[in-house]
């Protein structure tokens, strides 16, 4: 028994598409061979990103004192009572308070801060900051609005000042602000 008429042609039939593989073929043969190879050895592969320093918070609803001292980042947000000596980075956020000397790469501060900065590479006052004590950094930015109390020596690098301050070579070079002087 057949379902089309035995003078019928493939050619009448309006489902039959002539680009499609023949059935009397047989079964497909997948290929696992890659299309192309996804490394080669002219290339590079990319760099793996560079490992992002973790950062520790002392929570807005927190009051510790003691001593901190690592390699990574501090946040504080409540209020510390101690000295803070990190490698990375301290910000002192505002409503925040820290009673205690600081050393750390990079300082922001927008709370309180009662204690001495010492050799930080930058220090940032924003609007909002309240520093009480002395402040030894490369850079110092002083925003409008916050407030300073004590010693500032910025720009000042540690082989200047172990020279001292009447090295005649050292006062043609630098203006008292530790800025290049052009003559």
């Amino acid at each position: 028994m057949s379902i089309f008429p035995q003078g019928s042609a493939k050619k009448d039939l309006p489902f039959k598409d002539s680009a499609a593989p023949a059935r009397d073929q047989g079964p497909a043969v997948a290929s696992f061979e890659p299309a192309e190879a996804p490394f080669q050895a002219t290339q590079r592969p990319a760099a793996p990103a560079a490992p992002q320093a973790r950062e520790s918070v002392i929570a807005s609803d927190l009051t510790i004192e003691g001593k901190i001292s690592g390699s990574g980042n501090v946040r504080i947000a409540g209020k510390f009572k101690g000295d803070v000596n990190v490698e990375g980075d301290l910000v002192i956020d505002g409503g925040a308070r820290l009673n205690g000397g600081v050393r750390a790469r990079r300082v922001t501060v927008a709370g309180e801060l009662e204690g001495n900065i010492e050799s930080a590479e930058r220090v940032d006052l924003q609007p909002s900051a309240v520093l009480v004590g002395d402040v030894k950094a490369g850079t110092l930015t002083v925003a409008a609005g916050s407030r300073i109390r004590g010693h500032v020596e910025c720009g000042w690098d540690d082989a200047g000042a172990a020279k001292g301050k009447d090295d005649k070579a050292q006062k043609d070079s630098k203006d008292q602000a530790g800025l290049d002087v052009v003559k």
